[in-house]
């Protein structure tokens, strides 16, 4: 189950699914490992969200936006 969750640092709620780190390696083609060599290495890449302990999701809509961006970086 999908889960619409807001950032503590921003006032307004983010917008799209989340999705775990699975899933959002595969939105981006990645391994789940690259994934979270960028979200802890490049600081332009989009941060999870940490829902618990043990459990931490990416806002869709950002890693999409962030994919983009870099496409248009290599052009």
């Amino acid at each position: 189950m999908e889960q619409q969750v807001s950032e503590a640092t921003t006032s307004a709620p983010v917008k799209g699914r989340s999705l775990r780190p699975p899933a959002a390696a595969a939105t981006l083609g990645i391994s789940v490992a690259t994934l979270w060599r960028w979200s802890r290495d490049r600081e332009d890449f989009p941060k999870g969200i940490r829902l618990s302990a043990r459990c931490t999701v990416f806002n869709e809509d950002r890693l999409l936006q962030w994919r983009d961006s870099q496409a248009q970086k290599a052009q």
